[in-house]
């Protein structure tokens, strides 16, 4: 690709050589290991690595332009190596200076990749929860209306038929934007996505225009060290999202909807539950009458809706807080779907009832006389809510099997020790990802918490086994929940990630128990 058309929405100033807008760019990088000639290497500050310490390399491999936030003076080891180029008669790259680097990165990437975003309707999610299943509600709407439709998440990248790992939440711009561009290659309209607020933090979604952007509800979290430095500057940093879409969906029923809407440019549409009171806190889209179902092996959710659009809806998933994932995929839908011929209810109400979130709320089908769900809840915070919503479905007994993963804060574990002990009827405590700890160091950090509470428990270092004793000793009303894996197909033990999926662990123990 030509330079004049990479640096086509670029803000830079030249500060060393010049730009030759017809030179031909070979790659796009600002990863030191995919370095080669002719290419454009943008020096990205990291956390533990900065990219600037990488420039005289990429000068001496032959890189054609480089870009950097920082005056040439403040990098001597750069005009060091470019003086040694030009004694021996080499090539010289042309070096910009911008005002921020991933913010740049993130314009070359979209121009690198022709802008394939332009080409989607793209779906950004933000929010403390909800994301990953709003996400699949929202795929699986939009699929079922014939659209084609990309995922971008915690959880996977889907394009098609492909399903790809996630290694953040919402990818750095040059990733995000090669998969937009396959998404455009593959022949998908359409892309829904998290957007995590240090993505928006770190421009990774710079360069274009989200079509939608979406709210689910904000909860203190992300802050500490190489996050955020306070609350006040995570919900500026969700907020920007709605500076950077054409249509804001929003959960007008979060206390910090008003903060995170302040200053937005886009049009605003809104959900809730329960009929608005007045005027001044209407909703577009609203849900009531919710009812909580439990049919073996299946806890759920059923509610009218009413507003934008009308009808009886059923969601395969539990609690109050499902209403609001519906609710927030449905208004979503409601845009994107009534461009599509047959959109409707029918088809809404029939893609809830399919939809699959791996490691959310996931019922695992064992027995007619208990349920069995796994979910990541990992955290005392997501454990608490998660043990509240089931315990709203009155089980004869509420049983956590859950463990806290190694060189993490301990208090987490005291936390969440104590949240089991106290909301649960019984708790197996086990391992979840040991890493370079003992497990039954980390098991006995967790009693520490439990013995705070009245809670009974056991301890059962095996992940297999301890599920292997809930289920054969699984009664008639149970809720078993396996909380803190989720997704996740591993267990990351002195360095080494092992297959370990709890799904395959369950058919195993099913297998072997028959």
């Amino acid at each position: 690709m030509k330079l004049q058309q990479v640096l086509e929405d670029l803000e830079y100033e030249v500060i060393n050589g010049k730009v030759s807008p017809e030179e031909e760019i070979t790659a796009l990088v600002c990863d030191s290991r995919k370095l080669s000639p002719g290419c454009l290497f943008v020096c990205i500050p990291g956390a533990n690595v900065d990219g600037h310490s990488f420039a005289p390399q990429a000068a001496r491999e032959g890189a054609a332009v480089i870009v950097t936030g920082r005056p040439m003076e403040e990098l001597p080891e750069l005009s060091g190596a470019i003086g040694d180029l030009e004694k021996e008669g080499k090539r010289v790259p042309t070096v910009l200076r911008v005002p921020d680097e991933r913010y740049a990165l993130a314009c070359l990437s979209a121009a690198w990749f022709g802008h394939p975003a332009r080409k989607l309707t793209v779906i950004g999610i933000t929010g403390t929860k909800g994301k990953t299943t709003t996400t699949y509600l929202v795929r699986s709407i939009l699929e079922g209306l014939g659209c084609r439709c990309g995922l971008i998440g915690t959880i996977e990248v889907i394009i098609g038929d492909t399903h790809i790992h996630a290694g953040n939440t919402t990818p750095e711009s040059l990733l995000l934007q090669e998969y937009f561009a396959r998404m455009v290659e593959a022949g998908l309209d359409t892309v829904v996505m998290e957007v995590s607020s240090q993505a928006l933090m770190l421009h990774r979604t710079a360069g274009f225009l989200f079509d939608y952007g979406v709210f689910t509800n904000l909860e203190p979290d992300h802050i500490g060290p190489n996050e955020h430095s306070s609350f006040e500057e995570y919900l500026a940093c969700k907020a920007k999202l709605f500076r950077q879409c054409k249509v804001g969906i929003a959960n007008r029923d979060d206390s910090h909807f008003a903060a995170i809407m302040e200053g937005h440019t886009c049009e605003l549409t809104t959900f809730g539950i329960g009929a608005p009171a007045s005027k001044s806190c209407d909703r577009d889209l609203y849900a009531t009458d919710i009812r909580l179902t439990d049919t073996p092996g299946e806890l759920g959710v059923s509610f009218t809706l009413s507003g934008l659009l009308e009808g009886e809806m059923h969601l395969p998933m539990p609690g109050k807080f499902s209403v609001y994932n519906a609710l927030c995929a449905i208004a979503i839908c409601a845009h994107v779907g009534s461009k599509k011929p047959g959109f409707g209810i029918p088809e809404i109400r029939e893609a809830l009832k399919n939809v699959h979130v791996p490691g959310r709320i996931e019922m695992v089908k064992v027995s007619d006389d208990f349920t069995l769900l796994i979910d990541y809840a990992h955290n005392a915070m997501a454990l608490e809510s998660l043990l509240g919503t089931l315990r709203e479905y009155h089980p004869n007994r509420l049983v956590s099997v859950f463990g806290c993963g190694g060189n993490r804060a301990k208090s987490r574990r005291y936390e969440m020790g104590e949240v089991s002990g106290r909301m649960a009827d019984f708790t197996i405590i086990t391992s979840d990802n040991p890493r370079f700890e003992e497990p039954l160091d980390i098991i006995a950090d967790i009693r520490t918490g439990m013995e705070k509470t009245q809670g009974k428990y056991i301890e059962i270092p095996d992940r297999k086994e301890a599920i292997r004793y809930a289920i054969r000793n699984g009664r008639k009303g149970d809720i078993i929940v396996l909380a803190g894996k989720g997704h996740e197909d591993y267990q990351e033990i002195k360095g080494v990630k092992y297959p370990m999926d709890e799904r395959v662990l369950i058919r195993e123990i099913l297998s072997e128990e028959a």
